[in-house]
């Protein structure tokens, strides 16, 4: 009896195609020319090749991996070269000789600029994505909500996804080893429920505390380049900061850039006093010196028009009881008065780690009101502010508050010069909570 169920058991695995690939495909960075395809294999996988071509066509052209297989955990990307725009791409595997089951496809960027107007898009954006494992949970009721909320985002016909932090959860257990690190952000990404959303579209990545370290984590954390690499595994970013420190970059999509930030590398304690003599601390950082003049250097570069800085924790919510960019008000002041001083125009933010979402509104005197767009949580506990003193936020943007799982659907959309962008705030099941939307007119210094 006991042969006949390993059989059957093994008759499945290979029916899934399971015996051979643990996560994936996911589709990282598209661009016009390259694209990027992760995928995670079993130690018993000796060679693999990726086999490519346009869409329609009978040749395929291969790619084999030649980085080292076979160790306890196997998260490998190919990059594919020398593609043509707006082409739609088949992909497959060849696993120790034998075709995968596993397929895919992609479409490369448009060739807009100086041929047409922008193209209108839409992209998903969310974070705190918890997956329960009981045996080093927290006891009490699962943390891990609801997860068919990404089979709800993979039906979605989005340009790409933007995970805003704390995608995965490091437990108690995980901590101490980068071993721990590796099990949690491989065991968080093989499962089943995750796969058809990585497979649907490219996906970008910053991180927040929970997927960079311990709850609350800075810059002390003693295994920060262990957990560096595991993140550069895991994702397929264009980069990861500079200097071998920090995981911010930046993406663009038709006239969207994103500026991804790191808000734990270069982070100082949240306990160091704020202020000091009724005056900023200019000793305390959340993103410290090298990664804010990359983030100067690269608004002043920028021609897009929305220009959408990505970061885990909130950066104008003044009411905010958690962690916030104004705890660092050296930092908080300094962004703002360059923004001011150099016109920075079509500036908002992307945050997450709250477990609720909202639009906060910061008003500025002489120039455009800032926003901040907060999307949380996917699948983590929902924290609620209604009956705290947040509750009657002033800069909240009224009907912007969803205390549920959510996600964000982000659409920029209209003519040339009047740009619009909209947020709406959706379901586990994909019906619209609530929204909110700006014109490019609307993000301009006077």
């Amino acid at each position: 009896m006991k042969i006949l169920l390993l059989c059957l058991f093994c008759l499945l695995v290979k029916l899934n195609g399971f015996s051979q690939i643990v996560a994936g495909p996911m589709l990282g960075q598209v661009e016009l020319r390259d694209a990027r395809i992760w995928i995670e294999l079993t130690p018993a996988v000796k060679s693999i090749q990726l086999a490519y071509l346009k869409k329609g066509q009978a040749k395929w052209n291969s790619l084999p991996y030649k980085g080292v297989l076979g160790g306890t955990y196997n998260p490998i990307q190919f990059i594919i070269a020398n593609l043509e725009p707006n082409t739609t791409y088949q992909y497959r595997f060849v696993i120790d000789g034998k075709a995968a089951r596993q397929t895919g496809e992609f479409t490369t960027k448009d060739l807009w600029q100086w041929r047409k107007p922008a193209p209108d898009f839409s992209f998903l954006t969310g974070s705190c994505s918890y997956v329960n494992e009981p045996v080093y949970d927290r006891h009490g009721k699962p943390y891990g909500g609801d997860s068919s909320i990404f089979e709800t985002m993979a039906k979605e016909k989005a340009a790409f996804t933007l995970w805003l932090g704390d995608n995965w959860y490091y437990r108690e257990v995980d901590f101490y080893s980068a071993s721990g690190l590796q099990y949690r952000a491989h065991r968080d990404r093989s499962q089943p429920v995750l796969q058809p959303l990585l497979k649907a579209m490219p996906h970008y990545a910053i991180w927040d505390d929970h997927d960079y370290g311990p709850n609350d984590a800075d810059k002390s954390f003693v295994l920060k380049k262990e957990s560096r690499e595991i993140f550069k595994k895991y994702w397929s970013n264009p980069s990861y900061g500079e200097n071998e420190e920090g995981i911010y970059t930046m993406v663009s999509y038709a006239d969207v850039d994103i500026f991804m930030m790191d808000d734990r590398w270069f982070r100082s304690s949240n306990e160091m006093e704020t202020t000091i003599d009724g005056k900023p601390n200019g000793a305390k950082s959340m993103w410290g010196a090298q990664e804010m003049e990359w983030l100067k250097n690269a608004l002043l570069t920028s021609k897009a028009t929305f220009k959408l800085i990505a970061t885990g924790n909130q950066t104008l919510n003044l009411k905010s009881s958690s962690e916030s960019l104004q705890d660092y008000p050296t930092e908080f002041n300094e962004l703002l008065s360059f923004l001011h001083l150099e016109k920075i125009n079509g500036v908002l933010f992307l945050t997450g780690d709250r477990h609720h979402s909202e639009v906060i509104k910061y008003n500025r005197a002489g120039t455009y009101p800032l926003y901040d767009i907060t999307n949380s949580p996917l699948t983590s506990g929902v924290s609620k502010v209604t009956g705290t003193k947040e509750e009657a936020n002033p800069a909240r943007i009224p009907g912007t508050l969803v205390e549920v799982q959510n996600y964000s659907r982000i659409s920029v959309s209209g003519p040339a010069k009047q740009r619009q962008l909209k947020v709406e705030f959706l379901s586990v099941k994909g019906e619209r909570l609530a929204s909110w939307s700006i014109n490019e007119n609307d993000l301009k210094t006077p």
